[in-house]
Parts: structure tokens; sequence; C-alpha cells
């Protein structure tokens, strides 16, 4: 019988203690993996109080919270990971990140911010920053302290210029960035130099025309690289010399007629369908002589081969390049 009465005693007070527990108003909390989410309410302020000291994950998506500051922060000194989906934000404040010494992750995707402070992303031990689908039009290197252990930045879908060389300076160990769906129109031959273990770059849908022949020339862990939908009309013949990690690239949709003798020779460690070249206006005369030759001898490392056209001459539009012979070239 005692037994039983301790037993009952036990389940209360784990009932009535678990129930203690606050919470943020319009927000859901999750003891065990202490999470927090706020999601799909009318939340207008970022929620400053109801945390749990303890609290290690923080989801606030689809609300209208337009700032978040350190103050706000300050509240949960254990947060490790801070996702701020769809919601409103346009102003963070310096220092942000003070009152989160552990903080390793921050993705501030599909907001309105177009402006950053100084120092905005110091002070915590960020390894993932992902600022996707903003109105970001300048990355600027004050956002960050020299040697960040950044290694995973995503500045896509911003109205971004040009590629933000002083920023990266500060990111020595920087493996993927991603710079898709800006307005780059050109990268400076030096943009790369600082970043040694870059393995993922994309670069797709911007307005770049050339690339400088150097550009990649420090970066020989380079493992996938998307330079597709761009409007890219003439590559150098080195543009891949001594990049031997690469195993994906995608050069589809870009204005390319021909690629010169030999460009594509140093890809000798591509994936199985991992080169497209799919939608451009390949020039089929005698031009084209190294890129044909190269795809009937590496056909199964190009992908979806029969949709790389010929879009000149008349004779031979809508041919396949790798459905031709040598006398359509006039070899």
């Amino acid at each position: 019988m005692m037994a039983s009465w301790c037993a009952l005693a036990f389940f209360c007070l784990a009932f009535f203690c678990h129930g203690a527990q606050s919470c943020p108003l319009h927000c859901k909390c999750y003891y065990r993996s202490t999470e927090v989410v706020c999601n799909d309410s009318p939340l207008t302020e970022y929620p400053s109080s109801g945390f749990q000291r303890n609290t290690t994950l923080m989801t606030i998506q689809f609300t209208n919270i337009t700032s978040i500051s350190e103050h706000h922060l300050s509240a949960t000194p254990m947060l490790k990971g801070l996702h701020v989906y769809s919601n409103q934000l346009q102003n963070l404040s310096s220092h942000l990140l003070r009152g989160t010494p552990h903080l390793d992750t921050l993705d501030l995707t599909g907001n309105k911010v177009s402006e950053l402070p100084a120092d905005v992303f110091s002070h915590a031990p960020l390894i993932n920053l992902v600022l996707k689908n903003n109105l970001i039009e300048k990355a600027e290197a004050k956002w960050l302290p020299d040697n960040s252990n950044i290694t995973w930045l995503d500045l896509s879908g911003n109205r971004i210029t040009q590629v933000p060389a002083a920023l990266l300076q500060k990111l020595p160990h920087l493996d993927n960035l991603d710079l898709g769906n800006n307005r780059l129109e050109k990268i400076s031959a030096n943009s790369l130099d600082s970043l040694p273990k870059l393995e993922r770059l994309n670069l797709r849908n911007n307005k770049l025309s050339t690339l400088d022949a150097s550009i990649f020339q420090n970066t020989h862990n380079l493992t996938y690289l998307f330079l597709n939908r761009n409007k890219l009309q003439k590559l150098p013949q080195n543009l891949f010399q001594g990049l031997d990690q690469l195993s994906v690239v995608s050069l589809d949709d870009n204005q390319l007629s021909h690629v010169p003798a030999g460009f594509l020779d140093p890809l000798s460690s591509l994936d199985e369908e991992a080169l497209d070249l799919s939608g451009n206006p390949w020039q089929c005369d005698g031009k084209m002589a190294y890129l044909w030759r190269w795809m009937l001898k590496n056909k199964d490392k190009v992908y979806l081969p029969e949709s790389v056209i010929c879009a000149a001459p008349p004779s031979l539009v809508g041919r396949s390049v790798i459905s031709l012979k040598e006398s359509e070239l006039n070899l």
C-alpha cells in the first residue's frame, strides 16, 4: 500500500511540475528536446519571456515579427539553433548574438532584411549562416569577426551585385557558398582566393557573362559547381585547371556557342550524368569538333546528352551534338 501511495505521489508531482513549466505565449514547447516553436501565430514581437533557461532550439515562422535584439536573445543563453523563417524581419541589432555564446546555426530565410549593422554576427561560434531570400544588396565584412568559424554561408535569393570579397576573407573555413539567384554581373579574379576549403559553390541564376581564367586557382577542393542560368558566352580554356575534385558541373541555360579545345579535359573526376550542357545555343561547325569528340568519349558523364542541341547552322538546327557525323561538322 505504501509503495502505491509513493508511486501516486511521484506521478502527481511530475504532472504538476510539468504543467508548471512556462512557455512563451502563442508558442509550443517541447521540454525533452528543449525546443520552442512559434508557428503561424499572431506574434508581432519576438517573445522575450516564458522560456526555459535550457532552451537550445528556437523556430519562429509565419509571424509578423519585424525585429530581433540582443535583449530578446538573452532570455535563451543556451541556444544552439535559431530559425526565423518567412516572417517580416527588417532589423537586427548590433551585437545581436552577445547573449548566445553557444549558437552555431542562424537561419533568417524569407524575411525583409536589407541592411545589417556592424558585428551583428559576432560573439557566437556560428557554423551555419543562412540569409536566403531577403532584400540584401551588399554583403559586408563588418558583419563578422575575423577568422570566423562559418562553414556554410547562404546569401541566395537577394539583390547582391558583387561577390563580397572582403567578407569572404573572414571565412577561412568556408566549404559551402551559395550566391545563387542574385544580380551578379562579374566576379573579380581574386574574390575566392581566401577560400581554400570551398567544396560547393552555387552561382546559378545571375547575370554573369564571363569568368576570369584564374577565378578558381585557389579552390582546389571544389566538388560541386553551379553556373547554370547565367549569360555566359565564352569561357577560358584553363578555367577548370587544377580542379581535380570536381564531380558535378552545371553550365546549362547560358549563351555558350563553343567551348575551347581542352576545356573539359581536367574533369576526370566527374560523376555519371554530372555535366549539364543543355539549353545553350551551340554552333555546330568546325569549332564544335572538340566538344563533339569529348561527348562521344564521355557520354556517360553528360546529363541527358541528347538535350545538347545545335542552334546553328540552319541545316543542323534541332540535332543533338552526339548524333552528328564528321562530314556534317565540315571536319
